[in-house]
């Protein structure tokens, strides 16, 4: 098995998700190239890459909301279909609904899905305790901040329950002291489910901090060029992270990684 300073690994052998040799286009562009990865049970990989590489259309595919072309993908041992309940999937943008509170936001996705009233408010009203929310479960989304509200997606995110989670950068917009606090709120909900999350970000250290293994993705088309195993000690703790200097050795390798992909473009990427 490789180490932070290996190349590419395989995946384990019983994978909550399979890709293989995955290729996208979008008319005469191709997105992603000719992909495998293999992420097991529990595993907190990210996936990291310039824009337009395919991070985002990559977990298009696994919620089935891309059609698939050419490769196979399995998702828990199914193939990926919209309305999986499977799947629980956070965007970069709270997408909260300003008609509905904080609590009522926070029920929306099990509401959905036909939980019953009592367990969903019971279950959001919980994981809004866990996010800080305690206190501001009546009120509007125009009355919280912005750090406020992806704390109320997350605990919606969280609610439904769901063994795989998708999140696309989700902190992307948040300042760097909320980013670093729903980093660490993240993990501890993660250590204490371990679901399997596939993480998109642009930011190394936010991926090296959080994740098992970070995925290394080239520009256009999206190709693998580095699978990297994380080997950070667990449980962590994001800020105290930031001057640990093996985690400084693990950016460092990341990034060149990131560099050899990106060739000629690797300046222009912040």
């Amino acid at each position: 098995m490789g180490g932070p300073m290996g190349g590419p690994m395989s995946g384990p052998m019983s994978a909550a998700i399979s890709i293989d040799r995955l290729t996208v286009r979008f008319g005469d562009v191709v997105a992603v190239d000719d992909v495998s990865l293999s992420i097991g049970e529990g595993e907190f990989v990210s996936i990291v890459g310039p824009s337009g590489c395919g991070k985002t259309t990559i977990l298009n595919l696994l919620t089935g909301l891309v059609p698939l072309q050419d490769g196979r993908i399995s998702l828990l041992g199914k193939t990926p279909a919209a309305g999986n309940p499977d799947v629980a999937y956070m965007l970069a943008r709270d997408c909260l609904l300003p008609w509905r509170t904080t609590l009522s936001n926070a029920c929306y996705g099990m509401e959905v899905r036909g939980i019953d009233e009592a367990t969903r408010t019971r279950r959001a009203g919980e994981l809004l305790a866990r996010v800080g929310l305690k206190g501001f479960e009546d009120k509007w989304p125009k009355q919280l901040s912005h750090g406020m509200r992806q704390r109320c997606a997350l605990a919606r995110t969280f609610a439904l329950d769901s063994p795989v989670m998708l999140m696309d950068e989700p902190f992307g917009a948040l300042d760097a002291q909320t980013k670093l606090q729903l980093e660490d709120l993240l993990l501890e909900l993660w250590s204490a489910q371990k679901r399997t999350v596939v993480f998109i970000t642009h930011d190394l250290a936010e991926a090296v901090a959080m994740s098992d293994r970070v995925v290394v993705m080239s520009a256009r088309p999206g190709r693998i060029v580095a699978d990297v195993k994380i080997d950070l000690e667990r449980p962590r703790h994001v800020r105290a992270l930031q001057k640990d200097r093996h985690f400084l050795d693990v950016y460092a390798h990341v990034w060149e990684k990131l560099e050899e992909g990106l060739g000629a473009t690797a300046g222009a990427i912040t």
